[in-house]
């Protein structure tokens, strides 16, 4: 039987890899590689929050007449995910609250992401429970939201997101690396980073900013590649 994407979120070396780089130069990769990966408008609860991990998604859709559920899949979540939860950029009704969070923080789950709002970011701070959203404020998603479907491709701040990708989150924003294009998305942040600290390292040793960007070919590694 082939693996379940949404059951892939083990600390694997990618995982690994993603969470010692910060989102600026994962994006940075990703634009040299023309993938879409930045979620707009996507931003962490407090700026100390981060997280990195495995996709597992979440459709919504307007709520049925009689409505179903907002959320009764929690225990499903494998930990080490990051529960992705697609609202489809509401701001009107909150898709997680303090019950969600503090199940989540208590069995290891790495993060939320929302496209759309959530509320009770109290215990969030309170936890260090990682939840990245476009804004936060108090009224439900019953019978305003349902639950549509689980273990998807999604949208995040028009960004693609699929079961199993990696998803990483800090103080600037969320990024998403799709699974079939992490190990080249990786390979050409580590890349980018390193060219950075050799550059910071030159300038304090006196170098013009521009003559150590250009000995360490700072322009060719973020230029896009042609297809």
């Amino acid at each position: 039987m082939a693996p379940n994407p949404q059951e892939d979120n083990h600390d694997d070396a990618n995982v690994a890899r993603a969470a010692k780089l910060d989102t600026a130069t994962l994006s940075d990769a990703l634009d040299k590689l023309g993938i879409a990966g930045q979620c707009h408008l996507i931003q962490p609860r407090s700026g100390g929050f981060r997280m990195a991990g495995r996709a597992w998604t979440l459709l919504y859709g307007p709520a049925g007449k009689p409505a179903g559920t907002v959320g009764d899949y929690i225990d499903d979540v494998p930990p080490g995910s990051v529960i992705v939860l697609d609202n489809g950029g509401r701001e009107n009704c909150t898709v997680w609250g303090d019950i969600l969070t503090e199940i989540a923080h208590r069995r290891g789950i790495a993060g939320t992401v929302i496209d759309g709002i959530c509320r009770d970011v109290a215990l969030c701070l309170q936890l260090g429970y990682p939840v990245f959203s476009k804004a936060h404020w108090m009224r439900t998603g019953k019978d305003r939201v349902q639950v549509e479907a689980t273990g998807i491709p999604v949208n995040i701040g028009d960004a693609r997101v699929a079961p199993g990708d990696i998803v990483r989150g800090d103080a600037d924003g969320v990024i998403v690396i799709p699974k079939e294009h992490e190990a080249a998305v990786l390979d050409a942040a580590e890349a980018i980073e390193a060219a950075e600290d050799r550059i910071r390292q030159a300038v304090r040793g006196g170098m013009r900013l521009d003559d150590a960007r250009r000995q360490f070919k700072y322009h060719q590694l973020q230029t896009r590649e042609q297809a």
